[in-house]
């Protein structure tokens, strides 16, 4: 089976490269550049992707950045908010309709390379915060990619049971090299351990009981702090 990967450098996204491959998946990976700050995430998917000796392409929507509006990750003037993904100010990184945007893209070279399917690290940990996150959302998206081409591609999502903390558990069993990839949405030298996706990394390899070799700038507040007060995925 040949499948086109949705690939950012992330956790999530290296975890399923390493499974579909474990799994015996011929693999194509598509990362896409659509201005966010944190383009560092597209040097460690070349970095991750190389030794594995994949296909692997970048598509540049740089031009269209413009029409993404105000969100954080994109927008110089606003800076990204710090906190857990339940907080209301995290809607702020919402960038307008990206998942659809990135698996079209990565379902048209799906189309052209012949693959069976588009795959992409949705988790049950996703949230609610992201409209296109949502399953009813992936759903009918696969339904669409389904008739996008005389010859059917499906929308592969084989963590979608899963939460991140198990994402992680999976990954350790692979051997994934967790320290390469990149969650933080600030994009600098380090993770920042703040925003909300880095404290989102920080929680699953705690509750995951795996070592996290991520070096932070900041870890306040503590992992216990958080669970305590029940500011968790």
């Amino acid at each position: 089976m040949k499948t086109v990967i949705v690939y950012s450098g992330g956790l999530d996204s290296t975890v399923l490269l390493y499974h579909l491959l474990d799994e015996g998946h011929e693999v194509a990976a598509l990362s896409i550049d659509y201005g966010q700050k944190h383009k560092i995430e597209l040097q460690r998917a070349k970095a991750i992707s190389q030794p594995l000796d994949l296909h692997h392409e970048v598509a540049d929507l740089n031009g269209m950045t413009k029409l993404f509006g105000e969100s954080s990750l994109i927008n110089s003037q606003n800076s990204v908010p710090h906190g857990h993904y339940e907080e209301e100010n995290m809607k702020s990184t919402i960038v307008p309709n990206r998942n659809m945007i990135l698996l079209s893209l990565a379902t048209a070279w799906a189309s052209s390379i012949k693959a069976d399917s588009v795959s992409y690290a949705a988790h049950s940990g996703d949230h609610a915060i992201y409209p296109d996150c949502r399953e009813e959302f992936a759903t009918a998206l696969d339904q669409a990619i389904r008739l996008a081409d005389w010859q059917e591609i499906y929308l592969n999502r084989p963590f979608v049971g899963l939460s991140k903390a198990e994402v992680v558990k999976r990954g350790a069993e692979l051997y994934v090299p967790f320290q390469l990839t990149w969650s933080c949405y600030e994009g600098q030298d380090l993770h920042c351990g703040q925003c909300g996706t880095c404290i989102e990394r920080r929680e699953a390899f705690h509750l995951a009981g795996i070592e996290d070799p991520t070096s932070y700038k900041n870890t306040a507040p503590s992992l216990q702090t958080m669970i305590a007060s029940k500011w968790r995925l």
